[in-house]
């Protein structure tokens, strides 16, 4: 049984955070468009950051914020509508000014902010409605107002996207909450899109951003879309120490549980942006054990939740075997053919490197469900792995075809 329940409350339900959400004119549908979430006092600040050599504006900002320190932090302000990547010194000037804005309003230094963004890659964020926004922004900053911000931060999305849990930590409550947004250009490698985590727990800064990049390795690094690695991708997490639970200052017990947390929300954000991946009808998750170690169970998962011939052939109900040991053998780890087992569900396909006698139809029935599970083992090595991804269906490429015009 998990030593965690699931509450209500997403960034706000740990203890000292408010947040909120509006529509401040960035976007032509007239939807939210620019979201901030605030702790009540100074925050360890940590993050993980696209490796695309192409940089959002406000990547390059919140992770030169983030490596230099002190990362202590109070507000994350996030745009939706304008990607601000692409968009030269305008941008980088755009983003300085979004944390000026921000800073002024809420009577902190500029240093205290961190920016994120997410739009159409190549426009200029029209900085003059964010100022104006910005004193009806921050007074609606509620501990209720998760879900405006979670609202706020969509593009393509069809559903926000939030979780939030607690344990116990010497006999004192420990929350962690999450929002994220995410469905297409979706296959990280860092974290994912934009994701925002807030802790109550005081964690020592350099054990939290270590907590927070392995995390980042379990989860969003484990989900793929369409194979496309964004430019303003990015998880910034907080934690302000305002639960009365102890102190956490290095690796041990307590650590181990603000970590699996930490994790578990993690991993359930990824789930629901895999899920919500555009023109998706159902969730994959793949299991790789059987790996000589973790990175390479991981990386056999991501490949084949990944694949596009596997991904079209969930969409189509066809329980082509041969897809998943094809991408499995790409992975480039390496393993015993001979060891190879497939599973779709209860259907055994392939065992021992050889073909398995199964219920054609009843196995393409299965692949109706939702989430659709796929097991592969490679051996009898220690290393496990999970991955999530989405089928592959006509209205992708609809989407992508037509989303900017």
């Amino acid at each position: 049984m998990a030593d965690w329940q699931t509450i209500p409350g997403g960034v706000t339900a740990p203890q000292g955070y408010r947040a909120a959400g509006m529509a401040a004119g960035l976007k032509p549908s007239g939807a939210k468009d620019l979201a901030l979430i605030v702790s009540d006092v100074k925050a360890h600040g940590a993050g993980v950051f696209t490796t695309n050599r192409v940089k959002a504006a406000c990547v390059t900002y919140s992770q030169d914020r983030i490596q230099t320190g002190p990362t202590e932090i109070q507000a994350i302000l996030c745009n939706s509508g304008q990607a601000n990547a692409g968009t030269g010194p305008q941008g980088d000037a755009i983003a300085i000014a979004q944390a000026k804005s921000a800073a002024q309003t809420l009577g902190l230094t500029p240093e205290a902010i961190l920016i994120a963004s997410t739009g159409v890659i190549g426009e200029q964020i029209p900085i003059n409605k964010v100022e104006v926004a910005m004193p009806q922004l921050v007074e609606q900053l509620s501990n209720q107002g998760s879900d405006q911000a979670a609202q706020a931060i969509m593009t393509t999305d069809l559903v926000p996207k939030t979780v939030a849990l607690e344990t116990h930590i010497g006999g004192q409550s420990v929350r962690v909450g999450g929002i994220a947004k995410g469905s297409g250009m979706i296959h990280p490698d860092m974290a994912t899109l934009l994701v925002f985590v807030t802790c109550d727990a005081q964690v020592e800064p350099t054990l939290w951003q270590q907590i927070i990049g392995r995390a980042a390795d379990r989860s969003f690094n484990q989900v793929t879309v369409d194979g496309d690695t964004s430019t303003n991708d990015m998880l910034l997490a907080l934690a302000n120490g305002q639960s009365a639970a102890p102190v956490i200052q290095g690796p041990g017990p307590e650590a181990d549980r603000v970590e699996a947390l930490v994790t578990e929300v993690c991993q359930q954000l990824a789930q629901k942006i895999a899920r919500d991946g555009e023109g998706a009808t159902c969730l994959i998750e793949v299991q790789v054990q059987g790996a000589t170690d973790e990175a390479g169970a991981q990386k056999i998962a991501k490949t084949i939740a990944g694949s596009m011939l596997v991904k079209s052939a969930v969409f189509g109900r066809d329980p082509n075997w041969g897809r998943i040991a094809m991408a499995a053998g790409r992975a480039g780890v390496d393993f015993d053919a001979t060891q190879l087992h497939i599973q779709l569900g209860d259907f055994v396909l392939m065992d021992q490197g050889a073909p398995q006698a199964f219920d054609r139809e009843a196995a393409s029935q299965y692949l109706h469900q939702d989430p659709v599970m796929i097991r592969v083992s490679v051996g009898d090595g220690a290393g496990i792995g999970k991955a999530w991804g989405c089928d592959l269906s006509y209205d992708y490429v609809k989407i992508n075809a037509e989303y900017t015009t």
